[in-house]
């Protein structure tokens, strides 16, 4: 899926949109104990309270692509015959009205799932009459495609603040807990994929809140597939891959070119509106390694240990492997932080045989919030 596609998912979770006839829900302790199962119907809530569940709900779809947002990719073989796609298949082909299956999705999450609080598991069925486009992409009014999908969510649920609260009765402020609250998801993943704006039931949509983590347990419990592997992991992969593989060319110049020719790139993706999230191959990296004066023997190292640590030709999304906003650069006393784009303001010098970090400071010059001056240079 894309972003595009996503957006469109979310607009249709509305209150005058959607055709969500009942929520799924089960509570469970931390340590997975099932206290209670329920059933609601939308048609018997009062409009907040059915707007709040889907506000719930479409904070499964929410974040970026790449970050927040994974593609699951099934096997031919699991959509075949596999127990975990099964389940999916008569999750969404019974509308969630399979108690049984129901059931066993909520065994499956409970047991892969450890948290500090008791959490809400949340499980709906939609359908969505997808309207067909026209070439200036305005939708038309009639449409063949109806996507059929279920929406599945893990929430915290944590106690409010307790809080001075009015009690008529006896004309005073006294203190008050707060009452228990389901929050944002955790996690949470929509089955089948809304792939081309059709369905597509050898993908699904894996959503994960903190970019930092990624739920193996969960991912294997649901989807039997290899789980992503999180934003700030990949991050620190890829530098260490730079620092082991190039060695000595691994220069302030190499990295510096590496992030601004990447940060380009995803400035040309979001100039160009395209919804597909912007990859890059490993080969991709090597050529510009080798366009920043890499040796042929390091930048081939680079592609080898790349295969091994990001999967066999796999691709990379720029914005999980640099800080396109800004490069830091770090010793064990001093560190700077420059803006993005402005990083020729930085250069490296070995004088006397030391090495030294060089800054263009020419004006705007502060320290601790103090503006300080440079002597004036003496005419010679």
């Amino acid at each position: 899926m894309n972003n595009k596609e996503v957006s469109e998912l979310r607009r249709h979770l509305r209150l005058d949109r959607h055709c969500i006839s009942k929520i799924h829900g089960c509570y469970a302790s931390g340590s997975g104990e099932i206290m209670s199962r329920f059933t609601l119907h939308m048609s018997q809530m009062e409009q907040d309270e059915q707007e709040k569940y889907l506000a719930i709900l479409k904070k499964t779809m929410s974040g970026t692509m790449c970050r927040s947002l994974t593609d699951v990719v099934f096997a031919t073989r699991q959509v075949a015959d596999s127990d975990e796609h099964r389940l999916l298949m008569k999750l969404r082909d019974s509308e969630l009205g399979d108690g049984d299956a129901l059931n066993q999705l909520y065994e499956k999450i409970t047991s892969s799932v450890a948290m500090e609080d008791n959490y809400l598991i949340l499980a709906a069925h939609d359908r969505y009459d997808v309207p067909t486009r026209a070439r200036d992409d305005k939708a038309l009014e009639d449409g063949d495609e109806v996507f059929s999908y279920i929406i599945c969510c893990v929430c915290p649920v944590r106690q409010g603040k307790v809080q001075l609260s009015y009690r008529p009765e006896e004309r005073e402020f006294r203190t008050q807990s707060g009452s228990w609250n389901a929050m944002a998801p955790e996690m949470g993943f929509v089955f089948p994929a809304f792939d081309g704006r059709r369905s597509n039931i050898y993908g699904a949509l894996y959503y994960c809140r903190d970019p930092k983590e990624n739920h193996a347990a969960f991912v294997e419990q649901i989807f039997h597939t290899q789980p992503p592997m999180p934003v700030q992991t990949q991050k620190q992969t890829f530098a260490s891959l730079l620092s082991h593989t190039l060695e000595e060319e691994c220069s302030f110049e190499v990295v510096q070119t590496v992030h601004e020719q990447l940060g380009d790139l995803m400035e040309a993706h979001k100039q160009s509106k395209e919804p597909e999230p912007l990859m890059v191959s490993g080969a991709q990296v090597r050529q510009l390694l080798e366009q920043c004066g890499v040796s042929d023997a390091h930048a081939a190292t680079f592609a080898v240990k790349c295969d091994s640590e990001f999967g066999q030709d796999a691709v990379l999304s720029p914005q999980n492997i640099i800080d396109s906003r800004k490069m830091n650069l770090r010793t064990p006393d001093v560190r700077i932080e420059v803006s993005a784009g402005r990083s020729d303001l930085i250069q490296t010098r070995t004088i006397g045989g030391v090495n030294y970090i060089m800054i263009c400071a020419d004006e705007g010059v502060e320290v601790n919030g103090i503006d300080i001056r440079f002597p004036e240079k003496k005419e010679q």
